[in-house]
């Protein structure tokens, strides 16, 4: 019997029709916090590993500034967390227009003994992306907790 494996065909569609953007290459980021052991690079750029950590507790924003506008068809949003909290991010991007419009907003409820990864993948079709900014609100219950991003991909 002759056998092959190959890759599931979403898998590998996906893949080929929106390589990931080099972000390096693209675009300028501007963060309103970060530790110094975890730069936003590390959330940012497939070489790099440990993801982005704020320095400070509360809201943060994360602002992606591109050369030239950008046509985006796929967001994907990795957050680790440890601590049991509910936090909410707004992913939102302004074009020409110079308006923003939000893309998703989402609340997920982190809990220390069970679910501590959050993955979420937009299949988007967004047009002369200028701007693109992921808003992160920790702890929508407040306290001392500080955000962060395991990845941010774009295709």
């Amino acid at each position: 019997m002759r056998k092959k494996v190959i890759k599931k065909p979403a898998e590998a569609s996906s893949t080929e029709e929106h390589p990931w953007l080099d972000l390096a290459q693209v675009a300028q980021v501007e963060v309103t916090s970060e530790e110094e052991a975890h730069p936003v690079e590390a959330a940012l750029l497939p070489e790099r590993e440990g993801g982005w950590r704020a320095a400070e507790p509360g809201e943060q924003l994360l602002r992606l500034m591109f050369d030239e506008p950008q046509t985006l068809g796929r967001v994907r949003l990795v957050f680790e967390v440890t601590e049991t909290r509910t936090q909410e991010f707004v992913l939102r991007y302004m074009a020409s227009s110079g308006q923003f419009q939000e893309v998703a907003r989402q609340q997920f409820n982190f809990s220390a003994d069970g679910a501590t990864r959050e993955v979420e993948e937009y299949q988007v079709n967004l047009q002369g992306v200028e701007v693109l900014e992921l808003l992160i609100t920790p702890n929508i219950g407040g306290g001392e907790a500080r955000a962060s991003l395991k990845r941010l991909r774009l295709a």
